[in-house]
């Protein structure tokens, strides 16, 4: 049976699915790019951490390399009473 020049062997249903296949593919490619681009972005102002956070997390950092023996004891206590005292 031979078809006419009109179908292009495309008869059918067929454009439904190519219809939904082109759909897919650029929900699929509009999601991979917000995807990269919040991937890729800096982190903003408002999800950094506060001050006494990394205030506690410079003295935790102190306090191990005083327990290695990297700083000696008074290094230490002046290096924590300025983390304590930043003014």
């Amino acid at each position: 049976m031979m078809y006419g020049w009109h179908y292009q062997g495309m008869g059918g249903g067929w454009w439904i699915v190519m219809m939904i296949a082109m759909v897919l593919f650029w929900t699929l490619l509009v999601f991979g790019i917000v995807a990269l681009v919040r991937h890729n972005r800096p982190t903003s102002p408002h999800t950094s951490t506060s001050s006494t956070s990394s205030t506690s997390s410079a003295i935790a950092i102190l306090q191990e390399r005083f327990a290695r023996g990297e700083l000696t004891e008074e290094e230490y206590s002046r290096r924590r009473a300025i983390l304590k005292d930043p003014s």
